[in-house]
């Protein structure tokens, strides 16, 4: 059923990609493993990298290169982009169960429809259209091909910005902290979920206005909070 009109004033659903529509972490691990092995390291398979999906590249790859002494960042970026999207890992990506159908049901109800997310723009649209979802989304925000312009709260505010979309009548669907701060910076709510990688936790302590346990629980959420936007929080 349609629930709003087809034109610029509809609300807008912004969607996270890595934990939130695909299961993207084999891929990502898989990738890290190989850039270190590659600057003569062996990989720490002890070490927890759950918490590698999400981030912008740049900071997880310092940090990653921390535990194993090592300082070079920009050597292991380019490593990491030719394993990524050459190597294999960004085909690691299948959809989460539910999210396809989860997707479908709000393209539907008339709203509109973007992703928001840290990875490149052409890397997110090419895992999109791979999964055969692209044709969903009415625009894709991701960071530069150098990875550059990764930041949640800088990223939603363009997109806000392009696109005409008010505060009150917007909603942002994720599963890190990264996706709920990004959304409250830019005084919109924001939608928890906890099949992706930041847990139960980290989710309680970025404060959003709701946490969806499986997909299906999404599409009544979004409804719920739109309409409470737009009571409860009038000022663009």
């Amino acid at each position: 059923m349609n629930l709003y009109q087809r034109d610029i004033s509809r609300p807008a659903v912004l969607l996270d990609l890595d934990g939130t529509i695909v299961d993207s972490r084999l891929g990502i691990i898989g990738s890290i493993h190989r850039v270190l092995e590659d600057m003569g390291h062996q990989p720490d398979l002890e070490m927890d990298l759950t918490w590698v999906v999400g981030p912008p590249l740049h900071d997880l790859i310092r940090e990653i290169l921390l535990h194993y002494g090592d300082d070079r960042c920009d050597t292991a970026i380019s490593l990491y982009r030719k394993h990524y999207e050459k190597g294999g890992g960004m085909e690691q990506t299948p959809v989460f169960e539910g999210m396809r159908e989860t997707i479908t049901t709000l393209r539907a109800s008339g709203v509109r429809m973007f992703i928001a997310t840290s990875k490149p723009k052409h890397l997110a649209e090419a895992i999109l259209h791979r999964n055969d979802l692209l044709h969903l989304f009415d625009r894709v925000y991701g960071a530069r091909p150098d990875d550059s312009g990764a930041e949640k709260p800088e990223l939603i505010a363009d997109l806000m910005k392009e696109q005409n979309v008010l505060s009150n009548q917007a909603i942002m669907i994720g599963d890190r902290r990264f996706d709920i701060s990004g959304a409250h910076a830019n005084n919109i709510r924001a939608i928890g979920v906890l099949w992706g990688y930041g847990g139960e936790q980290e989710l309680l302590e970025s404060g959003p206005e709701a946490i969806a346990s499986s997909p299906t629980e999404l599409p009544a959420l979004v409804q719920q909070h739109l309409t409470n936007a737009a009571q409860h929080h009038p000022h663009s």
